[in-house]
């Protein structure tokens, strides 16, 4: 579920415009990105029943914490972007302002799901 949120972070950060060269946005679009295509491979993997080994409930841990830190990165730095933006609104960027706005909930989101796939990954690796 942390994977459809996070696509929906990656669409809608890359249907805003950059007004600044400096933009962190890039951080943001690489954490959605990565984490949609790490977890899709993780999904195809378990589907497959390639996950037979015993190393993989720690990996699972392991990927799952990872994204949780990568995305609540990601989510402080457009939740401070989309403040800025917000602050300095104007007709011309209210549009990108909403949809900032609309990944930032959505990263939060993702966090947080990502965040109780860890907990429910780890008591599944303790009692394994």
């Amino acid at each position: 579920m942390g994977n459809v949120f996070g696509g929906l972070v990656w669409m809608l950060v890359a249907s805003t415009r950059i007004v600044q060269m400096e933009n962190p946005m890039g951080w943001v679009m690489f954490v959605s990105v990565f984490c949609f295509v790490m977890t899709t491979l993780l999904f195809f993997i378990y589907l497959f029943g390639a996950n037979q080994n015993r190393v993989w409930p720690s990996l699972d841990v392991a990927y799952h914490f990872f994204a949780v830190v990568l995305y609540l990165s990601a989510s402080v730095i457009l939740a401070y972007i989309t403040v800025l933006e917000g602050s300095l609104a104007s007709i011309f960027i209210f549009k990108s302002y909403k949809l900032h706005v609309s990944a930032v909930v959505m990263s939060y989101v993702a966090t947080l799901l990502y965040f109780l796939h860890t907990i429910f990954s780890a008591m599944r690796w303790k009692r394994s």
